[in-house]
């Protein structure tokens, strides 16, 4: 079936994403949409046609991410505290990973002269990651596996224990970040979470 005008086949739409990862934390927002082309190996006018330019590249690179790491919050069947683990797992690996860590460095050096960037990073990035976890806390709340009278401050408290070791990291400080270490803090920043939302008896 022939494409359509702006569709490009999944290896390049996939090729542009990771060289705009790449590109822009080598360099930063303010690198030229033809390096990023070169790099994915298409045409400026090819990813302009699929993304709209680097506003958009970074919207649908955050997104996919933010889908994968969101995942555990989909499915509440193992209850409030393996979930939250779960997701707290993704999500703590996630904020530490070099990759990551240069992307948000590069953000923060770029968010007052590009705001327009920045602000796609948080429409498509923390603001729906944050949502989802509020609805989350307001089915489970409806459950009576927990007890939460404002999603949205709970939610902040959980996404800043979750974040808590990411500042050491954009300093260049050194931060624990084996596997096993992450799990134990994860499982902790779970529990005590619950805890604090537990229904109260009678």
């Amino acid at each position: 079936m022939p494409r359509v005008v702006g569709q490009v086949d999944r290896a390049k739409a996939e090729a542009m994403l990771v060289a705009a990862a790449a590109v822009i934390s080598e360099r930063g927002f303010g690198a030229p949409v033809e390096a990023i082309a070169k790099r994915a190996g298409v045409s400026k006018q090819t990813l302009y046609n699929h993304y709209g330019g680097k506003a958009g590249l970074l919207r649908a690179l955050i997104s996919r991410r933010v889908d994968e790491l969101t995942a555990p919050l989909a499915s509440g069947q193992a209850g409030p505290e393996a979930v939250l683990a779960a997701f707290a797992l993704d999500m703590v690996a996630a904020t530490l990973s070099p990759g990551n860590i240069a992307l948000t460095r590069v953000a923060i050096q770029s968010a007052p002269d590009m705001p327009d960037i920045a602000q796609a990073m948080d429409e498509a990035g923390g603001s729906v990651a944050r949502a989802r976890l509020e609805r989350f806390l307001e089915a489970e709340t409806a459950a009576g596996r927990l007890d939460v009278d404002d999603v949205r401050e709970a939610s902040e408290f959980f996404t800043g224990m979750v974040g808590a070791r990411q500042v050491r990291a954009l300093l260049g400080l050194p931060v624990d970040t084996d596997r096993a270490t992450i799990e134990r803090l994860s499982a902790s920043i779970a529990r005590r979470f619950v805890a604090a939302y537990a229904p109260k008896p009678g």
